[in-house]
């Protein structure tokens, strides 16, 4: 029996005026993964978002949540969806436990029990009862997640959760979400522009670029398609250039600096290289393999935009 998606989205596109911002996306989100969202600067990532917890409407196509169509249902959807879209809303002068408790009111069904059901799923118990203002920004994300599972939720949405963490604080939340997955099999979709945190966090990621998904699939996976890079440190890169270029093993090749050529090859053949390198006269003084990234997948599909 296939496991039903907690979210769809078929053949969506969202114009404006005259111009196409979403362009016939779809992808599918699964019970207890961690779905990672990335595009560069103007992809329509947040437009996707945005119609997604339905603050915008799509021109055409489905978007469902736990099989409930947005558009069409939208009260049913929404009940099982929780979402940060860009920053909490908290009061600040109230305490942790007292923005739990007015939020609660909007809810149907939550009770003391549920808001302390919350607040020890994020780790808050010993700060709870102290004023928002004294908390980290790593806390006022918890207490925002908090917010937002009140009602139950089956799908999580956070968008760009990271936002303005330092490292440790970024470690933090990662581990948090991991945890969070695990024991209740959540379904995540984060957002996010730091690419490793991505690759360390998410089960699968799509990449947005110009309105369009261009690549969907598990981190990994996506990964494991690029080519293995080694970079041929040389005495003599003109020569070595030519003959890594003439190289059925070598994909493509390129110069990194004066004593660098860096290839995107089959690293089983690397011996073989280097004993033609070595034959032609030339020194070869290190070679280093590259591991490749989603960050290199990134920039690869996208040209390297900045992304949001």
């Amino acid at each position: 029996m296939s496991i039903k998606p907690t979210v769809q989205l078929k053949n969506v596109t969202k114009v404006i005026g005259k111009k196409t911002i979403i362009d016939n996306i779809s992808f599918d989100i699964y019970p207890g993964e961690v779905f990672g969202f990335l595009g560069p600067n103007g992809a329509g990532k947040t437009t996707t978002i945005r119609m997604l917890v339905g603050l915008i409407k799509p021109t055409s196509g489905v978007i469902k949540v736990c099989d409930f169509d947005v558009r069409k249902q939208f009260v049913q959807a929404m009940q099982r969806l929780g979402s940060i879209v860009e920053n909490p809303e908290l009061y600040k002068y109230l305490t942790g436990r007292e923005n739990l408790q007015l939020f609660a009111r909007m809810l149907p069904g939550v009770d003391s029990e549920r808001i302390q059901e919350v607040i020890d799923l994020v780790d808050l118990t010993a700060r709870i009862d102290d004023q928002v203002q004294t908390y980290s920004l790593g806390m006022r994300q918890r207490l925002g997640i908090a917010q937002a599972l009140l009602g139950r939720p089956e799908v999580l949405i956070l968008d760009e959760p990271t936002n303005g963490l330092d490292p440790m604080g970024i470690k933090d939340l990662r581990t948090f979400i991991r945890k969070l997955v695990d024991e209740t099999g959540l379904s995540v979709l984060v957002s996010s522009h730091i690419l490793s945190e991505i690759e360390m966090l998410a089960d699968r990621v799509a990449i947005m670029s110009r309105g369009r998904i261009v690549k969907v699939g598990k981190v990994r996976d996506l990964v494991d398609e690029l080519s293995s890079g080694v970079d041929w440190r040389v005495n003599d890169t003109f020569r070595a250039l030519e003959i890594l270029k003439a190289s059925p093993y070598v994909q493509s090749a390129e110069l990194y600096d004066d004593h660098t050529i860096h290839t995107l090859m089959d690293e089983s053949k690397t011996s073989i290289l280097n004993e033609s390198l070595l034959q032609a006269g030339i020194e070869v003084w290190t070679i280093e393999r590259k591991v490749q990234t989603l960050e290199d997948l990134f920039i690869g599909l996208t040209g390297g935009d900045h992304i949001v």
